[in-house]
C-alpha cells in the first residue's frame, strides 16, 4: 500500500513540472502582436511652418477723458446761480456759475475812489517841481515821475484797482475747457468758500484708455502703433485705437503704463473697463497651432507623426497669439504635427490622419 502511494505521487510530479514549459510557452507573445492589436487614435494634423504671425499684447485698464479739468470757484461768496447740470455739455468760457456780485462790486468802487486820491496827491506834488518838469530833461522828468508816484500811493493804489476788478470777473465762473459736466459738488444759494471745487468738465468728444504692459512686452510696442479696443460694453465689437504715449519709467511690479487714444468715442463714458490687443509682427517664427502643444510634467510637448506612429518631442515654447504658438526649439520647419486626441497619446502610439 505504502509503496502504491509513492509510485502516484512520482507520477503527480512528473506531470506538474512537465507542465510547465508548456505554460511558460504559451507566454512569450511578441511585444509588436499587442501593438499591432490596439486600435489606431484618430487624429487631425497641420504643418509646422515657418512664417510671419502677430502676437498678441492683451491689457486691460480704465477709460479716461482726454481733458479732464476741475472748475474752481477762487472767490468766496453766495451762489446765486447755477446754469448747469450733470451730463450737460458746455463750450470753453461759458459761465456756468455766478456768486453774489455786491462785495466785489463794492471794492472795486473803493479802488477806483483809492486811485483817483492818489492821482491828485501827485499832480499836488508836481507843482513843486514845475521848473523840473518844464526843463525838457527826459530823464529827469522820468525819475521826478517815479518818486512822486510811489510817494502818494500811485502804483499800489493801480495795483488794488486791478485785483477788485479780478475778483469781479471772478464772481462768474467760466468753463476752462469744453466737454460734459461731472461730480457737480454745489446747489444754488450755497455759501462757498474761496477755492472750492465746483465740478469736473470731461472732454468725452475724445477718449484714453491706459494698461499696464509688461516690461518685456514694451519694445514691441511704438508710438502710433495700432490697437483693437473692446469696452466691456460691447465686447463683440473692436474700436481702433493708436499708441499716444508708453511712460518712460517701470513699475515696482515690472509694469509699464501705455496710454492709447481712442479714434471714436461713440456710447462709452469715462471710467469704463476696457481690454485692449495690441498686435505685434513677428517674422521668420516656426508656428504651430496652439492645439498642438500639451504639458507633461511641467514641459511643453509637441507630438509629430513618421511611420504612422506618434513621436514624442520635448519643445521650447516662444510668443503665442490665442491660436499659434512660436517653436523655438525642438521640431524641424514641415514636421507634421498632431493637433487633437494629444492629451493622452503616447510616444510610438498608431495614428490615423483623419481629415473631418
Amino acid at each position: 500500500m505504502n509503496n502504491y502511494r509513492i509510485i502516484c505521487l512520482i507520477i503527480f510530479s512528473w506531470g506538474l513540472f512537465s507542465c510547465e514549459p508548456e505554460a511558460e510557452k504559451q507566454e512569450e507573445i511578441p511585444a509588436e502582436s499587442f501593438r499591432n492589436e490596439v486600435a489606431a487614435t484618430e487624429v487631425k494634423v497641420a504643418k509646422a511652418e515657418t512664417k510671419s504671425f502677430d502676437y498678441l499684447i492683451n491689457a486691460t485698464g480704465k477709460l479716461e477723458a482726454a481733458g479732464q479739468v476741475k472748475a474752481i470757484i477762487e472767490q468766496p461768496g453766495y451762489l446765486i446761480a447755477l446754469p448747469i447740470r450733470e451730463g450737460q455739455f458746455v463750450n470753453k468760457g461759458e459761465i456756468i456759475a455766478k456768486l453774489d456780485p455786491t462785495n466785489s462790486e463794492i471794492a472795486l468802487e473803493k479802488a477806483k475812489i483809492a486811485l483817483k486820491n492818489a492821482e491828485a496827491a501827485f499832480e499836488n506834488d508836481k507843482l513843486g517841481f514845475l521848473r523840473d518838469f518844464e526843463s525838457g530833461d527826459t530823464e529827469r522828468i522820468q525819475f521826478l515821475e517815479e518818486q512822486l508816484k510811489a510817494k502818494n500811493g500811485v502804483y499800489l493804489a493801480e495795483i488794488d484797482l486791478k485785483e477788485a476788478q479780478l475778483n469781479l470777473e471772478r464772481c462768474e465762473v467760466k468753463a476752462p475747457i469744453s466737454g460734459k459736466i461731472a461730480d457737480l459738488k454745489f446747489k444754488e444759494g450755497s455759501l462757498i468758500s474761496s477755492n472750492a471745487e465746483l465740478c469736473e468738465i470731461l472732454s468725452t468728444s475724445s477718449l484714453e484708455l491706459k494698461v499696464n504692459v509688461l516690461e518685456s512686452d514694451i519694445s514691441l510696442i511704438s508710438i502710433n502703433q495700432k490697437v483693437e479696443v473692446y469696452p466691456v460694453s460691447d465686447i463683440q465689437n473692436a474700436l481702433e485705437g493708436r499708441v499716444l504715449g508708453i511712460n518712460p519709467k517701470v513699475d515696482e511690479n515690472g509694469l509699464v503704463q501705455v496710454s492709447i487714444r481712442l479714434t471714436s468715442s461713440k456710447d462709452l463714458l469715462p471710467g469704463m473697463n476696457a481690454r485692449a490687443i495690441i498686435r505685434a509682427p513677428q517674422s521668420n517664427s516656426l508656428v504651430v497651432p496652439k492645439d498642438a502643444v500639451v504639458y507633461r510634467s511641467g514641459r511643453a510637448v509637441v507630438f509629430t507623426i513618421e511611420n504612422e506612429e506618434s513621436k514624442w518631442n520635448y519643445v521650447e515654447v516662444g510668443k503665442d497669439n490665442g491660436q499659434e504658438i512660436e517653436i523655438l526649439e525642438g521640431i524641424e520647419p514641415g514636421s507634421t504635427v498632431i493637433t487633437t486626441n494629444n492629451l493622452q497619446l503616447a510616444h510610438q502610439a498608431p495614428v490615423q490622419i483623419v481629415t473631418e
